[in-house]
This record gives C-alpha cells, structure tokens and sequence, in this order.
C-alpha cells in the first residue's frame, strides 16, 4: 500500500476557525471519501491541550510538533494569534524547517505574516487578509504583495486570502496533488459553489 501524503494543520490559541477548518473540510473529505488517493491530515500544535480558537471553538490536536509523524504539506492558518507568534522564534525557526525540508506550505488569511517573517516570501509573490496586505510587505523584505488575488502558487508555498479564501487554495491543493478532476468532486461533495445572497 502507498504511504499517505501526510498534511499537517497548525493549530494555536486564536486561530481564525474558518482559515483552520475550511481547508480542514476539503481536505479530510478527499481523505475519507477517495481512500486509495493515500491522504491523511493531521493537527499538530505545540501541546495536546485544546487549542481555543479566535471565536471560541475548541481544537484537540492530534500530536504535538516533538512527536509528530512526518508530514509532506504544512498548513497555517492565520487569526489573531498569529500577533504573538510572530515573535516567536521557535514558531519561525519551525517553518524555516519545513520550507528547507521542501514541504509544501499553504498559508491562509494572516497566517502569511508567519511565513513573511521566517524570510519565506522574500522576493516572491504573496497574498492575505486584506486589512493586513501592508504589513506582509512590511514584513518580509520585496513580498509581491497581490491584493486582489484569492490565492497565490509559488511552487512550494502558497498563500491564501482571508478566511474562505482557504477552501480555494485547498481545492488548488488538490489539482496540484492530483487532477482537477478529483478536486471537482470533492467541490461537489462539500457542496461549495459560492453564490453569496448579499
């Protein structure tokens, strides 16, 4: 049987919940309902204790970053608790790590900034949240910082735009891992096709 392609979630006290489990749902619902597709995602965060996201909902992460499996992709999502994180140099070491490992990381919303700090968008272009497009720039050293786009691909690191901006980059994940075709199922499986009433 194929390893699985293992995708792991960065959970951290205020994480914005939709960055975390939009992506979440279109992931986990590739991995449980195309089982031979060998994917499985995974929440590791920095303890086993649950994580209180930024509007109250509670994560219980699977592993912690000591005792994690390995992992293939790394997401990050974004939220107010990205604010101190971005001192936190083992936070940034960790993703330096990854990108020199060459793991596929996925940003969403403010979860850039982590990235822009650690040195990873240095010279590339990059998006998130709107209210926070300047402080990406300000944040890393010449970021291509692209406003208007829903996500952008680099190769090895993508970013996402704010909030639901995470479910596209995931259904991109997805074309990338596999075809477009499975991502169109998985679209029609969740039942995402936007048409806002407002």
């Amino acid at each position: 049987m194929t390893a699985p392609r293992r995708i792991a979630f960065f959970a951290f006290p205020g994480t914005e919940e939709l960055d975390f489990v939009g992506p979440w749902e279109v992931l986990s619902a590739w991995a449980h309902n195309w089982r031979d597709d060998a994917i499985e995602c995974i929440a590791v965060a920095e303890t086993t204790e649950p994580i209180r996201c930024a509007k109250g909902l509670r994560i219980l992460p699977d592993c912690t970053w000591d005792d994690a499996p390995e992992f293939d992709i790394l997401v990050v999502p974004g939220g107010r608790g990205t604010r101190p994180l971005l001192e936190r140099a083992p936070t940034l070491a960790r993703l330096r790590k990854a990108a020199d490992a060459n793991k596929l990381i996925v940003s969403v919303c403010t979860g850039a900034l982590l990235l822009a700090k650690a040195g990873l968008l240095d010279g590339k272009p990059a998006t998130t949240h709107y209210e926070s497009l300047t402080l990406l720039g300000e944040l890393g050293r010449d970021v291509d910082v692209r406003p208007e786009a829903r996500f952008v691909d680099t190769g090895n690191i993508i970013t996402a735009a704010g909030v639901s901006a995470g479910i596209d980059a995931a259904l991109h994940l997805i074309v990338r891992l596999h075809s477009v075709g499975r991502a169109r199922e998985v679209r029609r499986y969740i039942q995402y096709d936007p048409s806002p009433p407002v």
